[in-house]
Formats: structure tokens, sequence, C-alpha cells
């Protein structure tokens, strides 16, 4: 509010009151010396005539130092104090004494009074008579005519004035009476004016308040405290108030897990005391909503089910194997392993009752028993289809027995590969070695490889002509890899870290992997070096397989966790698997189907849905099946080895129970 518009609220001021001063200022004013006053009067251009408003609050109300005892602020920050007001009193006192007092008027703004000059006054007068502020304004100039009469023949419109234009129009006075009747009927009803409520809840619920959020910044009430509940009563229930014991043993507690407050038990309101941390409680509150900055977060609702990964329904992952379908009764103990036969007619088996079986798979006839006289620990079938040899670990020695199975012409190569003609071994620098002794075995038909410490696992190359074995006792000289062509035994050409658990070859490069209790080795047999190491972080490595494209490795443990490693993305594990709550037997891939399964301790066995794609960028798929039960515990030993059929979606079972079980689809 400017200067001007305290000058008007002046004028109405003085035509309240009437103050017939302003009328007769020594005589009527007449215009003609208005005029000529007017006339002598040069008006200034420059800056120093206009008073520069001392505006100290800005463009606000003042209504919001009405109650305040100053105006603003000056240039160094301080307070400007309010002048002393007079009341009507003093003012109706300095009137009288002073005779231009009534020239004078009071800023609101700049807190101080200005007294009105002459001429303002003469702007005053004028404006009171409902005539223009300055004299020299004409308001009845002569007619400027805009429109050019030069070579028109004739007027814009030669029609007469209409008389509606000089009478009252009665529709409008009619359309008025109409809005008057309305309202007095109430049919027309006005908005009262909104009264702003000038009491307030001071600790009430602010959160819907939108006068704090004026400054356009979103406003965030404070959190509440929390409300009192049974401990603050002075006289709660007996079992709120805790005994003398508790209280002892709240000082062993630590600061952070102790309790704020004790409850105690008055018989009245008035015994009880001052509350000694009241000061303190109310002190931590401010500085909390002091010091604590808040800010609004959006609250995202989710629905639980959209974080579970999207996975394919079961009916679209058929086939796998679901039920139970034929049962191999035979041996009297545990069986340990099994293995298939190349093409799928036959399945081998060995157990710790000292026997090795052949099985026909469709029928279940049993065809050949071996009587080894040792417990079976490991078979593994020649992968070769025309090569029916079977390599059995008993003890310290692996028999490679001959099955009997195929054609004349297929026996004759089996019979010339299995018969020794020079005695011993020779390893690569062609000396003797006491490693491993080659021998012929006569009893079974085969050859005996005589080791100096157990054998645990067995493992055929793809090719068929070389084997693995590990002694996980034998220290640097644990795994060995034999050639059956020449009847030689070699060590492998790389150290070993910790003690080896199993060893497998790559389904289609010259890659070795070894697993020993904590990690799996990945070694490179041709150029004899390290190419990669899968760090498992699991307790006990028990078993592994590799998938029949190469390039994933699936991991079992002693504490039924399953790793999945992808080697081409990470050597940590892609996924680790909690399926199992015992330990983990075993572990095997389907050479066809996209389909990898556990056994366990815990007599189950859990098949999966594992799809590795071709594209690097796509991850693997892997979704859980099926678990199949069925076998009883034995001695706390459940599924012992599983192994899939190598052209049908089925599985086999090895139990504890000396039962075999085939699972179908």
């Amino acid at each position: 509010m400017d200067l001007s518009s305290q000058k008007t609220r002046y004028m109405d001021y003085v035509s309240a009151d009437g103050d017939d001063s302003l009328h007769n200022d020594s005589g009527e004013e007449n215009e003609g010396g208005s005029s000529e006053s007017h006339q002598g009067i040069e008006e200034s251009d420059s800056s120093e005539d206009e008073v520069a408003p001392r505006n100290t609050i800005g463009d606000v109300p003042l209504e919001w130092y009405k109650d305040e005892e100053h105006v603003g602020y000056d240039i160094a920050g301080k307070k400007i104090k309010k002048k002393v007001r007079q009341d009507k009193l003093d003012s109706f006192l300095a009137s009288a004494d002073d005779s231009k007092n009534w020239h004078k008027i009071y800023d609101e703004y700049n807190d101080e009074e200005v007294e009105l000059t002459k001429r303002e006054t003469r702007l005053i007068r004028r404006l009171l008579k409902g005539k223009a502020p300055h004299a020299e304004f004409d308001p009845y100039a002569p007619y400027v005519d805009w429109f050019k009469w030069d070579d028109a023949k004739h007027p814009l419109s030669n029609a007469p004035e209409p008389k509606r234009r000089f009478i009252p129009s009665k529709w409008e006075s009619k359309k008025v009476v109409e809005y008057v009747r309305a309202i007095r009927k109430g049919l027309i009803k006005f908005d009262k004016p909104k009264e702003e409520p000038r009491l307030y809840l001071l600790w009430g619920d602010d959160s819907s308040s939108t006068e704090k959020a004026g400054h356009g910044l979103a406003y965030i009430p404070a959190p509440k405290s929390k409300l009192p509940g049974h401990d603050e009563s002075y006289n709660p229930s007996l079992e709120y108030i805790p005994t003398q014991e508790e209280i002892n043993s709240y000082q062993l507690m630590y600061e952070e897990d102790r309790p704020k407050f004790i409850p105690r038990r008055f018989l009245s309101l008035r015994s009880v005391p001052a509350y000694e941390n009241a000061v303190k409680e109310s002190f931590d509150r401010c500085l909390d909503l002091y010091l604590c900055p808040r800010a609004r977060k959006k609250r995202i609702n989710i629905d639980p089910e959209s974080l579970k990964p999207k996975l394919p329904s079961r009916k679209d992952l058929k086939p796998y194997p679901v039920t139970c379908y034929l049962e191999y009764k035979g041996h009297k103990g545990a069986v340990m392993s099994i293995s298939t036969e190349a093409s799928g007619q036959w399945i081998a088996s060995g157990s710790i009752d000292g026997s090795v079986r052949v099985w026909e798979v469709e029928t279940g006839r049993c065809l050949r028993v071996w009587e080894v006289g040792e417990a079976v620990h490991y078979v593994a079938w020649n992968p070769l289809p025309g090569l029916h040899i079977l390599a059995v670990s008993a003890g310290q020695d692996v028999l490679l027995l001959n099955t009997g199975l195929g054609n004349d012409e297929e026996q004759k190569n089996i019979e010339q590969l299995l018969r020794i003609e020079t005695p011993g071994s020779m390893d690569d620098s062609g000396n003797t070695t006491s490693i491993v002794s080659w021998a012929q075995d006569d009893k079974h038909g085969g050859i005996r490889l005589k080791h100096f410490k157990t054998v645990s696992s067995v493992e055929w190359h793809r090719k068929g002509d070389y084997l693995s074995t590990v002694m996980p006792a034998g220290e640097s000289r644990a795994i060995l890899i034999h050639q059956l062509s020449k009847k030689i035994t070699q060590r492998i050409p790389f150290k070993l870290h910790g003690l080896p658990v199993s060893s497998i070859f790559h389904p289609t490069r010259s890659i070795f992997f070894i697993s020993t209790k904590k990690n799996v080795r990945v070694y490179d047999l041709l150029k004899q070096k390290l190419i990669k190491k899968l760090e498992t972080g699991l307790r006990e490595v028990s078993s592994i397989a590799v998938h029949p494209a190469g390039d994933n490795v699936i991991v079992g443990s002693r504490e039924g966790k399953l790793c999945w490693f992808d080697m081409d993305l990470s050597s940590q594990p892609y996924r680790i698997l909690k399926c199992h709550p015992k330990d983990i037997t075993n572990v095997a891939f389907h050479h066809s189907y996209p389909l990898f399964a556990t056994c366990s301790d815990d007599c189950t066995a859990y098949v999966f849905h594992g799809m590795v794609y071709s594209d690097l960028n796509q991850n693997p798929l892997i979704v859980p099946l099926e678990i199949l039960r069925g076998h009883t515990s034995t001695n706390g030993r459940g599924v012992m080895d599983c192994k899939f059929h190598p052209r049908q979606p089925w599985l086999f079972t090895a139990g504890a129970d000396s039962v075999i079980k085939l699972y179908c689809h």
C-alpha cells in the first residue's frame, strides 16, 4: 500500500466525519483561480520529489504484525520497533491545540505521520466534489470525429435513432424484479464469507492443514509420540509391576536394552510424586522435532506375488519323471552306485554286499551277477555303444569286466582289449611304476587295476579309452588317468589343492574337472594349465555333474545345498538352491532333455527343469518340478545314487534299502 492509497483512505475519513474545513478554504474555490494557480506550478521530472517507500515487511498483510511490537526489520536484521500510538483523547487534544493537525495522516506501512501539502489538499477537495483531480483537465473537450468525410456521398446510416435508446428498458426492470423476488423467497442463496477460526488445537492432528503450505512447500506433520499405556498408570495391575529381582536384573542390561520406565503403584493420585525425567524427555522430544529432517516418501504398493519370478507351468515342461514304474530287487545291502548302458537297454548296480548286477531296464530281469568279495563303491559303464565294459571300484581295486553283451565281433574286440600281454604298467617316462599294477583277472574275465589306496569313484572319457580314478587318501597321487588300449597309468600334471572328492571329463572338449571339498578346478589337458577355479562357498562338496553342452556345472554338498555354475558368466555360483534337509549324495544331468536331478539321505530325489540357451545374453532357466519319494531310510542313509536314462525322461535311483527304482513320466 503506497502513499496515494493512504491519501484515498484519508479522503474517505474526511467525507465520513463531515469536516467542513475542506469545503471552505477562505471562501469558495473557483475554477479560474485554481487553473491560474496550476498554470504557475511546473511539474518536476526529478526523482528527488518522489519519496521512496520504506516498506520493511514486504508484500504481506499488515494483520500479521498487528499483535507484534515491531514492524519489519532493518538492513542489519534487527527489529524495527513500532512508534507509540496516541489514543483517542490525546489525538482530540492535539487537534484542538494544533490547527494544522487535520492535515496529518498516519502511514501504517512506514509507521510515520505524513502532513498533506496544499496541492494534495486541493486534489482531495476536487475529488470530494466529483471533479477531476487536476484543474487543467477538461472533461468536455470538443469531440474529434475519427471518420474521414472526404468525398463521402452518404452518411454511415440514415436510420433515425430508435426510441429505446432514450427510455429505460422494461425487460431489464422485469429481470431485476425477478431476481429480487427470488432472493426474498430464498431461491437464490449467496455464499457466506468463510470465517477463519481464531482458535485451533495446539497439539491436534494438523496433517490435513493447508495454512502452513502457503509458501508452496509440502507440509509434513511431525511424528506423534507414543501414547501412555498401562505401565504409566499410577495404579496399574499387579502383573505390570516388576519384582525386586527383575529391577536388579535391569542393571545388568545394556543401557539401550534397559526399560525406560519402571511402573510403580500409588494409593491415590495425590501421592504421586513429580516425574524426575519430565524435563529431560520434553527436551529430547523438542530436540528430535528440531533436528530430525522430515521428508515425504511415496509408498509404492507392490503385490508380493509380483516379486516372485515368473516361472512356466509344470504342464508346459513335460515330460519328466513323476511316478515309480519298476523296482529292481536282488541286492542284500545298500546299493551304492548305478550306471546305465549307452543304448539304455541295460543298467548296472554295485552294492556293499560285494555284488555287481546287470539288469534289463524294461523287464527288471537280472542278467548277470559278479561276486567281487568287497564292498562296491562305484560302477561306470563304458560310454561307447559297442564297447560293453563295466568299471567297478571295490576297495583298492578297479575291475574292468566284460558284460558279455553285444554280437560276436564286438565280443572279440572286448576280449582283445581286456587281455594283458606284458605284465606291469609303464608311465609316460618309460619306467615301471608302482602306483597301479595291471593284472589279468581270470576269475571274472577282465582286468584288475590294483591301487595303493581305496578308490572312491571311476569316470570314463567320452571316447571310451581313458578312465580316471580318485583315491581321497592318495595325496599327490590321488587322481590317476588310465589308458585301456595301451594299459598304462599316469598321474595328472597338476598340483592338488585339498582332498579330492571326484573327477569328471568334459563331454566335448579336452577339459578335466577336479572337485575338492571346497572348490572345483577346471584344467586343460592339452595345454596342461588351470582354466578356471569355481568357488562354491560350501562346507563340503559331495558330487559334481557337467551339462552336456559343457558350459554349466552343478555341485552338490553335504549340507543339502546345490550350486549351479555358469562358467561363461562367473566363477561364483549363478544359483544356490537349498532343497534337501540332509546331505546330497549325487547329482546328474540328462543327456538330451533339459532335466537334472539330485538325491539325498532324506530318502527323496528332486527333479528340476534346467534349460540352457544358446544365446549368451539369456540366463539358464531353473524350475523345480517334482519330489520323488519311495525309498526308506536304513542306518541313517537314504538315496545313494541317481542316474538318468540316456534316451527317455526316466530316472533311476539306488537306495540304502537295497532297492533300485525306476521313475517314469
